[in-house]
């Protein structure tokens, strides 16, 4: 993923969730905050579910840090939202298990089916202030979303039209728009989109290619990575904003309220194969992510945590 990389981007990332999470003025029409969170690759297409296990977990993991971000801000009615396909549904409302826990008045998983868009989809526009998409199925340029093998996912009607959220929110309001990929097919990789098309690295790149564009692209060699990077990194910048960067117990509490701990992400995972989501590589019913071991995903966690920890008292 290195060559589909946009210098500078991570940052601008983190900097839209950290200030999208911030309310206005008390009263005001724009007092409330509503981050949508898009995810859902159904790449198992032969599958019931299709989910696959990249993607629940990054995508959980932004949803925990925006909504940490906005706990105890002035505007009760701030909320998250994470909006997959109907076929996803019961994956992601195991893999958000602990957010509605947590968060039962601002959090919320919306299924919404395939074909036209619906008016509720339209609604979900209008509220939304902030838009992230962490492995989301991407159309390509023919309006159709493939996997990575090239098998078209929409003929076979499991995609929503969640990606026309993004010019709707973006003609409501410029409401900026932020994702993260890890192949070149996926929702908001059109930033990027004669990189992959030229990329010897991805196979049918010029077919599977994403063409919407992001505002603020993360590409990472795993999606749900990108969403632990998103997540620390935003949590870092308001712990700046508020004065407690300096690597003290201030900062320390922000990044774990933000970002997922390793036994969090284990009982996550561990609820999304029992409802039977699927390593998209191997596509076995098991703990596993684009067919690397759970470990290697503890250690990048562990890896992005120890980061911005350990960088926190430096000069940026």
């Amino acid at each position: 993923m290195r060559d589909l990389i946009v210098p500078g981007d991570l940052l601008w990332a983190c900097r839209a969730l950290e200030e999208g999470t911030l309310p206005g003025e008390e009263g005001s029409p724009s007092a409330a905050c509503c981050v949508v969170v898009l995810s859902g690759f159904p790449c198992c297409v032969d599958e019931d579910p299709p989910t696959e296990t990249d993607g629940p977990p990054g995508a959980c993991a932004i949803a925990q840090a925006a909504l940490a971000l906005m706990d105890g801000s002035k505007s009760s009615s701030s909320s998250v939202v994470l909006a997959t396909d109907e076929c996803n549904k019961k994956v992601f409302e195991a893999a958000s298990k602990h957010l509605k826990e947590r968060y039962p008045s601002n959090f919320s998983v919306e299924a919404f089916p395939p074909g036209l868009s619906c008016s509720s989809l339209e609604k979900l526009a209008e509220r939304c202030t902030l838009l992230v998409a962490c492995e989301r199925a991407g159309p390509a340029s023919d309006g159709n979303c493939y996997t990575m093998r090239a098998l078209n996912m929409t003929e076979r009607n499991l995609i929503a039209p969640l990606h026309d959220l993004v010019a709707a929110a973006a003609a409501k309001a410029k409401v900026p728009f932020v994702a993260v990929g890890d192949g070149g097919n996926e929702l908001g990789m059109g930033k990027v989109i004669e990189k992959i098309r030229s990329s010897t690295k991805i196979k049918n790149g010029d077919k599977i290619g994403c063409v919407v564009a992001a505002n603020h692209l993360v590409a990472a060699s795993v999606s749900n990575w990108g969403g632990y990077a998103l997540a620390a990194g935003a949590a870092y910048l308001r712990a700046k904003r508020n004065g407690d960067d300096g690597g003290d117990e201030a900062l320390a509490e922000w990044v774990s309220r933000c970002v997922p701990s390793e036994a969090e992400e284990v009982e996550l995972l561990g609820r999304c194969v029992k409802e039977g989501c699927r390593d998209g590589v191997s596509g076995k019913v098991e703990a596993t992510v684009d067919g690397m071991p759970l470990e290697t995903s503890l250690k990048c966690l562990r890896d992005v945590t120890a980061t911005v920890l350990s960088t926190a008292s430096a000069s940026t």
